[in-house]
C-alpha cells in the first residue's frame, strides 16, 4: 500500500460543505478514507461527489459557534484517525471600527473550536492507545498582518502557534499535528476581494502563478499531511500560495 494512501482511515473534516473543506473531503475519500463531513450546513453536495467517485462518506451536524469542549464529538463518530480543522469565518472592518462581537465570533470558531476539537481528538486517540493526524487550516495571515481583518489575523496566528505547541506535546505519542496556509483561494471568504477590481488586480500581480488558487489546489497538501508519507512531519505550516510569500 502506498505511503500516500488513506485506506482504512476515518477522517473528520469540518466545514466540508463547500470550498476548501469540500475539496479536502473529496480528495481524502479519493485516497481511500471514509470521510465524516461535519458542520452546521448540509454537506449533501460533498457527499454526492464522494459517492460519485466511489468513495465513502457520512455527515455529522456540528455547530462550532457555541461551546465545543463539552460536545461528545468523537463519542458520536466512533474511532477517527484524521482530523481536519477547516471550518472558519471572517469579518472585515477597519481596526478603529472593529466590534467586540465580530472579534469574538471569529475567535470562537477559528481558534477556540479548533483547539478543543484537537483536544477531544487526542483524548479519544490516547484512550484507545492509537495515534493519528491533525491538519489545521491556517492562512497566509498566520504569517502576515493583512488589512481590515483584525480577528481573523489574530486567530490564524493562533492556529499556527497552537499547531506547533500540540506537535511538541503529541509528536512523541503518535499524533502528527500540522497546518496548511492557503494563499488567495476562490472561496466565499475571498468573494469581497475578488469583487474589488483594484484589490483583485493587486493580489494577482503579486502571485507568481498568475492566478487565484482553487480549493482543489489545497486538497493534495492535506492528503499528504494526513498520510503515512508525512510520518516525520510535525509542527509545520505548509504554505500553498502560488508563490505569494516567495515574491
Amino acid at each position: 500500500m502506498s505511503d500516500f494512501s488513506l485506506s482504512r482511515r476515518v477522517a473528520l473534516v469540518t466545514g466540508a460543505n463547500s470550498g476548501i473543506g469540500q475539496a479536502i473531503a473529496v480528495a481524502m475519500a479519493g485516497a481511500g478514507a471514509e470521510v465524516i463531513c461535519a458542520g452546521r450546513s448540509d454537506p449533501g453536495e460533498t457527499l454526492n461527489r464522494i459517492a460519485a467517485a466511489g468513495g465513502r462518506g457520512r455527515k455529522l451536524t456540528l455547530d462550532l459557534t457555541g461551546p465545543v469542549a463539552g460536545l461528545d464529538v468523537f463519542g458520536q463518530t466512533g474511532p477517527v484517525d484524521i482530523l481536519v480543522n477547516n471550518a472558519g469565518m471572517i469579518r472585515r472592518a477597519e481596526a478603529l471600527e472593529f466590534t467586540e462581537a465580530d472579534w469574538d465570533a471569529v475567535m470562537d470558531v477559528n481558534l477556540k473550536a479548533m483547539f478543543f476539537l484537537c483536544q477531544a481528538f487526542a483524548r479519544a486517540a490516547f484512550a484507545r492507545e492509537a495515534g493519528g493526524a491533525i491538519v489545521n487550516v491556517a492562512s497566509l495571515l498566520s504569517l502576515q498582518g493583512g488589512i481590515r481583518v483584525a480577528s481573523y489575523t489574530a486567530a490564524k496566528h493562533g492556529v499556527a502557534g497552537i499547531t506547533k505547541l500540540l506537535a511538541n506535546e503529541w509528536a512523541g505519542r503518535g499524533i502528527n499535528v500540522n497546518a496548511i496556509a492557503p494563499g488567495y483561494v476562490e472561496t466565499n471568504n475571498t468573494e469581497a476581494l475578488r469583487a474589488d477590481p483594484q484589490r483583485s488586480k493587486a493580489i494577482l500581480d503579486r502571485i507568481p502563478a498568475g492566478r487565484w488558487g482553487a480549493p482543489d489546489d489545497i486538497a493534495g497538501a492535506a492528503v499528504f499531511l494526513a498520510s503515512p508519507a508525512a510520518r516525520y512531519v510535525h509542527g509545520t505550516v505548509l504554505c500553498v500560495d502560488g508563490g505569494w510569500l516567495a515574491r
